[in-house]
Order: structure tokens, then sequence, then C-alpha cells
């Protein structure tokens, strides 16, 4: 299937085309002729799947129709709700490109700056709010936002927003919508807590799930290095020092662990720069600018500050921390696959660490390939031995870690350097992704 066939406005597939859009990924194949019905949605998937097009198009082709044959004044039209700055201002670009052909105007509104630059921009009429949930409200009990005439509400990335603590602030929002709408429900996770909350925002509405295993299983290369606490960090320098001319995404499970990364690094002449929740928006933009642009090769980030990272050219995911929570593991290595592209994840893994390991493979039903033994075991560190090297269930993508041994114990994992020499990039790596 083409976007061309699923009927869409021809600003929008100028705009399409121009990105480099062809095929619709799986989430779009299924949720734009839904959304084109009017109908509502509710979709699991996780990020890396192309959600942001799935929902923007639709919203941005109904907008265009519907505005074509009225000439009234710009009024909020549609509202996108997401957690975090990074990620409102991500899908703000997408509206922008995807719409440039419309007429069609958008603006991103977000905490952490001074609010006069976005309430100018509501004051001048636009079309469609992303927002983050803690400024959205600020500027609706000012008085500077009203729902009177929506008419499209996507609420994304549901379960972060919960596990950040947006949820009283979310059912605020909710009680203002206007009865009449469609609404649009996004979430990489259905516990109960948010089968609650969509069944609170939708009506008659269907359902669209991509399963995580399959963007997992299909384009990420995976492996685990088993490695005591303390020699993550000799560790993680031996591996960046290895692949010196890559841009690498490093996963810390908090804020102060990803400022001491960045400060290890920094000892070993690596220059990097963490993103987090504590850091000024100034500073979280400045980062990722030098990380997308490709002048800092080095991001160290927290799960939440990193929901938003959308780079083209990422060669490597480290999860220096595994996660505890068995999809966010999907997420993070998510990142470098992106789309139609494949990509590479290594976990650091040590012994408090093991049931997690467990959890995730139970989740993705495959084993992540055992990296070989490494020179920063400690003596006295019993993992190795009490890990069993079994043999991974191998896949034509699968890394095998018998080839990457040499007689020192160090290891090199491979693909990168060689994973698109025999092909030429495609046109949309990129495209459909959020």
């Amino acid at each position: 299937m083409t976007f061309k066939e699923l009927g869409l406005a021809e600003p929008i597939l100028k705009a399409l085309e121009t990105e480099g859009y062809t095929n619709p990924t799986p989430i779009q194949q299924q949720a734009i002729p839904i959304l084109l019905k009017g109908k509502d949605l509710l979709g699991v998937a996780q990020t890396g799947t192309g959600k942001t097009a799935a929902f923007g198009i639709p919203i941005l082709h109904h907008l265009y129709e519907r505005i074509s044959l009225s000439q009234n004044k710009r009024k909020v039209k549609a509202l996108v709700v997401t957690p975090t700055r990074e990620l409102a201002i991500q899908i703000g670009e997408s509206f922008t490109a995807y719409g440039r052909h419309t007429g069609l105007k958008n603006t991103v509104i977000f905490g952490g700056v001074k609010q006069g630059k976005q309430v100018n921009a509501l004051r001048g009429g636009v079309d469609i709010i992303i927002a983050t949930p803690g400024r959205l409200l600020d500027l609706m009990n000012q008085g500077f936002i009203t729902f009177r005439d929506l008419e499209f509400v996507v609420l994304d990335e549901a379960d972060q927003m919960l596990d950040m603590g947006f949820i009283h602030d979310i059912k605020k929002i909710i009680a203002k919508l206007p009865p009449k709408r469609q609404s649009l429900f996004f979430s990489a996770t259905m516990p109960k807590s948010i089968v609650e909350l969509s069944r609170k925002m939708l009506g008659d509405f269907e359902r669209v799930t991509i399963k995580p295993e399959q963007a997992t299983a299909e384009k990420v290369e995976q492996g685990v290095y088993f490695v005591s606490k303390p020699n993550k960090p000799k560790l993680l320098v031996h591996l960046l020092k290895q692949r010196a001319n890559d841009s690498v995404l490093v996963f810390s499970r908090t804020k102060h662990g990803a400022n001491k990364i960045v400060k290890k690094l920094d000892q070993a002449g690596i220059r990097s720069a963490a993103i987090h929740g504590n850091k000024s928006q100034a500073a979280r933009q400045k980062a990722l600018g030098a990380f997308k642009d490709g002048k800092l090769k080095v991001l160290v980030a927290t799960d939440i500050a990193a929901r938003g990272i959308d780079v083209e050219e990422l060669s490597l995911v480290v999860n220096y921390d595994l996660p505890n929570v068995s999809e966010t593991y999907v997420h993070r290595i998510g990142r470098t696959g992106r789309a139609s592209a494949s990509g590479i994840a290594i976990s650091f893994c040590d012994k408090e660490e093991r049931p997690y390991l467990r959890d995730i493979e139970k989740l993705i039903k495959q084993e992540v390939p055992r990296m070989p033994e490494h020179q920063f075991v400690d003596e006295g560190d019993d993992q190795q031995q009490s890990e069993p090297r079994r043999r991974p269930q191998q896949r034509n993508s699968r890394p095998n870690p018998n080839k990457n041994r040499n007689r020192s114990g160090n290891s090199n994992f491979r693909g990168k350097n060689n994973r698109n020499t025999n092909k030429p990039k495609p046109r949309n790596s990129k495209s459909n992704n959020e």
C-alpha cells in the first residue's frame, strides 16, 4: 500500500513526497483509514513505529478539507497532549512538515520557559495546539485557550504521562473537552489505569495494536554484557573509544546516574551531555540539537527525557542500566531501529539486574545474545561464571558472539560499520517515524 491509495488531500501527498514517504508503516496503514472515517481510535504501539504520522496526517486531511470550505477566523480545532517538551516540539515539527502546503497553523505549548511567545502565537490564531499538560492547564485557566471549536484531540504516550504524575492534569483537561469530538488515545502499554483512562476519553472506538516484539526482533541487533556495577564506566569508555565516530545514545535509570556517567566520560576524554528532567529547557534543547547535528556524539538520557529523540543516523543505543519495566527496553532500543532502518543495542547487566533481563527476554520472546567475556570483569566477580553460556537462537540479523572474541579478551560488537555497505539507504529511513 502507498499513501496515494489512502485518498489523502493532494497538498498532504505533496508534503509526504517531499519528506520521502512512500509506504505507510503498519500502524499508519491500519490507523489512517479508521481516522479518515471519523472514528475514535485506541492505538497500542511503541516509540519508533510512526505514531505521529498515523494521527497527524488524517487530522491535517480533515482540517484542510473543512477549512477550504470556510473563511472563518482561525480557532483551535485540534489538540495533541504529550508528556515531554522534546516530544511536543518534535510533533510540532512533524505537523509543520506534513501540513506545509495546507495553510494550517500549529503552535507548541510547554513549560520551563516564559509564556509570552506562546500566548502571542495563540492570540494570532492557530488551528492545532501541541502541548504538555501543565502549561496547557495554566493557559486554559488564564483564559488564553478555549476548546469551544475543538474537533480532534490526541492523548499521546499516555502511559508515560501517568508515570510522570500527570493523571490529575489529564483528567482536568478531558473534563473541559467538548462532547462532540474525534478522540485518539495512544499508549505503549495498557495497564489497568490506562484502560480506565481510555474509557473516559473514547466513544465508539476501534483498536490498533503493534506488538513490541515485532519491531525488536526484526530490526535491532542486540547484545548483553555481564559486568559488575563498578566496572560499567570502564566498559562504556572502552566501547565508545572503539566507536569514536558513531552517534550513541546511553540510557541511565536515574537523573543522578546520568550526570555521573557524563562525569566519568569527561574524565576519559569523551565529550557527552545529559538530558533529564532537572536540566533547563535551554540546556536540554542545546544538547539535543548538538546531538542531532552530529556535533555531539554521545548523549546520556533518562527514559522520560528520551521521549521525542528522533535522530536519523543514531548508530547505537547502550542500556547502561537495564530498565525494571520490560516494555521500556523495547522503547529504548527502538530509538535506533526506526521505521525501515536497522539498529544496534547493547546492554550492561550487573548481578542485581538479572531478573530484569529475564523479564525482557520473556516479553520479546527471544534470548538477548550474550557478548564475549571482556577485560573489565573483576576476579571476585562471579557473574560470568554463574551465567551459563547458552547459544542464542540465531536469526539472520543476530550477532554471533564467538566471532567477536580475540586473544586479549576484548570484543568488538559488529554491525554498524558494515550494515549499510551493501545496500543504499532508503530515502524514507527516518520518514515515517515520530
